[in-house]
């Protein structure tokens, strides 16, 4: 059955990968999904309906696995929050084929490499992104803020944007012709890694 749960997260900028990865681990953390290739394409209807009602509909790709994902409409103050169903399944381009039959189009495609950690009472992940570096801290709100301040984040580097609204941002700040977030279509585009914010 698939799971539906309370997704509560922050977002910051990674300027150094092994610093990050090293203060992880002096804090208790521990990697449990190494690097991994993850590309994500989103879909919505021809007039754009679930963007519209800020919802988002996924497949991912994530090493092997195939993953499936609905996020409703969310709330961003210090932290994002937003409920978010999500199931494995087995063919994700078969999926693709009876999500695109049911009158729905793929419009945005993203690409990364992400690392999974924890210390037992929520994740942090580490994603690699054609336009740099992020990390998100995700888990109860307390936990969070805990987190962030173990790492050494404060809390005017908390994001609460999603990746399409950061790529955004960022072809806004380069002026990149890219249409997708992917490691080719930035590379090809722009020749930029810098990612938005300018860290």
């Amino acid at each position: 059955m698939p799971a539906t749960k309370k997704e509560v997260e922050i977002k910051f900028l990674v300027e150094d990968l092994r610093a990050l990865r090293r203060k992880l681990r002096q804090t208790g953390f521990r990697e449990v999904t190494p690097r991994t290739h993850e590309i994500n394409t989103l879909y919505d209807t021809a007039k754009g309906d679930l963007r519209k009602r800020d919802e988002l509909l996924r497949i991912r790709k994530y090493g092997k696995r195939w993953i499936f994902t609905h996020k409703s409409k969310g709330t961003s103050v210090r932290h994002k929050s937003r409920a978010e169903t999500e199931t494995e399944v087995a063919d994700g381009e078969k999926l693709a084929g009876i999500v695109q039959a049911l009158g729905f189009r793929p419009w945005f495609c993203y690409e990364k490499f992400r690392s999974e950690w924890t210390d037992g009472n929520g994740h942090v992940v580490v994603d690699e992104t054609p336009i740099g570096n992020v990390s998100e801290i995700e888990g109860p709100p307390r936990w969070i803020d805990a987190t962030a301040r173990r790492l050494g984040v404060t809390r005017q580097q908390y994001l609460t944007l999603n990746y399409v609204q950061m790529f955004l941002d960022w072809k806004k700040k380069t002026r990149s012709q890219a249409q997708e977030m992917t490691f080719r279509a930035v590379r090809r585009t722009s020749g930029q890694w810098s990612v938005v914010g300018g860290q």
